[in-house]
């Protein structure tokens, strides 16, 4: 076997095998059992508790879940804008990095806050450390807390017989901080920096370099950040070329290692799933649906950066190694294209190549990953993706088959399967609508075009398809959560920054309210007892019928769009 192939084998295989440990650990911290770290962190969760005057133990509906969410969320916007907006004269700004503009420190703040993590700005030029640490880093934790909180809500509902009592936000949200985020992005930070990874609170270390030419290298508190970037599917770069960098990412094995913590939660939340509802078929089935979808975008990727530019290839330059261009030799083109895949169909979005000098095939796979948007997903918030899809399967299958359509137990009716398809809905009605407005304004240079950026045309770097698939790639990777970019595009001007900013704002809520809202409605109903003419779900033949559902949806939604950007680029270069 191909080295490369047999690297992203073991990659994925070790995620597997870390993550069904790692679920049944978290199933029990939610089911509220014992486990070995509680010496550690019961005194450390009390004492938070007893500060802040919340009693962990008393029992919230879905709708105290939700006001709680939101509530915590906004004081938390508020905290992270007034230090973006001040980090120029606040302390731990060793380089003088300057304070952000309202536009650029609001479609950061936002996208931080909601687990997006889409930068307009360079890391090591545009944020202080504060900004970096008690701004950026803090909603790492804290963005991610708040979307497995979510979905520990979700797993309550889906538990329950009959109930309105769904567990503590507060609970669930603080030991998905303390007891899974923090151990596995501390550990993961201290093989980071005994491989390179720079942690320190100075300023930047001037060099001279062999060829005599002087240079001053950013550094900083880097591995923390890096560690809690990829565990919790956050992505947001430390450095601007973000896990391209040498020293994000300086050699195979933390790039391997980085590789396996962008999707090692959200596979655990699947088998933790499973515990925590004593359904392992269930788990299996969501599992297997999201593993299919996951190897049907990686295969083809992977071949095509392997296989090389045919553009390039056809001016005579050797690609024995693949489409190398934007990529690091170190990781190489294998390599490179499985973690494209695996951090766009997670909400991650962090890059180890250009994602502009991806082959158009490659590209295109990567947003219909985003456009999917629930083949593993993000920390607790990919499940719930997930769990839209599957009560719309269970609608259409009770349909197909003339039986009340039944989910666990609770029968599945108007109300969820309206909240479902408002949801479902959503994801393509932000990302097309966002594109289309970009591309008049680029096409015909208006007048509010102009407002916003001087001339709409200067977005571009590319024209033509590619250009289309800047745009498109943006909005997709907005509306996704997931913060990855065509560096092709200019996005740091107010246009972007404000419509971005708002696309986050709804498709990172609407998606948490709408399952939240499903599951509190499907728990508060009558449990009905299975029989022969239950509808099973935790069959293949019910997973098929899921990816189905997906497959027609995204196929009807996006692939109009695709076809103008990446697959038309693409069959103009094959032609």
């Amino acid at each position: 076997m191909n080295t490369e192939i047999l690297g992203i084998v073991v990659m994925f295989f070790m995620t597997v095998v870390l993550a069904v440990p790692l679920g049944k650990y978290i199933a029990k911290i939610y089911a509220g059992e014992q486990t070995f770290l509680d010496p550690i962190f019961n005194p450390i969760e009390h004492f938070f508790f007893k500060i802040s005057g919340i009693d962990p133990s008393e029992e919230m509906n879905w709708k105290q879940h939700l006001y709680a969410l939101l509530t915590i969320n906004l004081l938390w916007f508020f905290l992270c804008f007034f230090i973006l907006m001040n980090q120029g004269w606040l302390p731990l700004n060793p380089d003088k990095n300057p304070s952000m503009s309202p536009d650029l420190a609001f479609n950061t703040t936002i996208s931080f806050l909601v687990n997006c993590d889409l930068q307009s700005y360079s890391g090591e030029t545009g944020i202080s450390y504060l900004g970096q640490i008690a701004g950026l880093m803090f909603f790492m934790f804290v963005s991610a807390g708040t979307g497995m909180a979510a979905c520990a809500m979700v797993f309550n509902a889906m538990k329950e017989r009959q109930t309105e009592q769904l567990g503590n936000f507060y609970n669930y949200f603080l030991k998905s901080c303390t007891r899974v985020l923090f151990p596995i992005s501390f550990i993961a930070a201290i093989v980071l920096i005994f491989n390179g990874v720079p942690m320190t609170w100075e300023g930047k270390a001037h060099h001279t370099s062999l060829q005599g030419t002087s240079m001053d290298v950013s550094r900083g508190p880097a591995a923390a950040f890096i560690a809690i970037k990829q565990c919790a599917t956050n992505g947001g770069g430390f450095f601007g070329t973000n896990s391209a960098h040498p020293l994000e990412n300086p050699t195979y094995l933390t790039n391997a290692v980085e590789c396996i913590l962008i999707f090692l939660i959200p596979i655990a939340m699947v088998f933790a799933l499973g515990h925590y509802l004593s359904r392992k078929k269930l788990a299996w089935m969501v599992l297997g649906v999201m593993t299919i979808g996951f190897i049907i975008l990686v295969v083809p990727a992977v071949v095509q950066e392997m296989k090389g530019n045919s553009a390039i290839t056809s001016m005579g330059i050797d690609q024995t190694r693949g489409s190398m261009e934007g990529k690091e030799t170190r990781i190489g083109s294998a390599a490179s294209g499985f973690w494209t895949i695996v951090t766009t169909v997670t909400s991650n979005g962090s890059a180890n190549c250009m994602l502009d000098s991806l082959t158009p095939l490659t590209g295109g796979l990567a947003m219909l990953g985003m456009m999917i948007n629930s083949l593993y997903g993000g920390v607790g918030v990919g499940f719930l993706n997930f769990y839209v899809f599957i009560i719309l399967a269970v609608f259409i299958s009770g349909l197909m088959v003339g039986r009340t359509p039944e989910f666990l137990g609770k029968k599945v009716e108007a109300r969820e399967v309206k909240i479902a398809a408002i949801v479902a809905i959503l994801h393509p009605l932000m990302i097309l609508t966002g594109t289309a407005l970009a591309s008049y304004f680029t096409a015909h240079d208006t007048a509010m075009g102009y407002w916003f950026n001087g001339k709409a045309s200067g977005w571009l770097g590319n024209p033509g398809y590619h250009g289309f698939s800047e745009m498109l790639y943006q909005f997709t990777s907005s509306a996704a959560n997931n913060g990855s970019g065509f560096a092709g595009l200019s996005a740091n001007n107010p246009f972007w920054n404000i419509s971005t900013g708002i696309i986050m704002i709804f498709t990172r809520y609407i998606p948490i309210i709408g399952p939240l809202a499903i599951a509190g409605l499907l728990a508060q109903k009558k449990y009905i007892p299975e029989s022969s003419g239950t509808l099973q779900t935790d069959t293949s033949i019910f997973g098929t019928m899921v990816f189905v559902v997906i497959l027609i949806i995204a196929a009807l939604s996006f692939f109009p769009a695709l076809a103008l950007g990446p697959f038309a680029e693409y069959f103009t270069l094959i032609s």
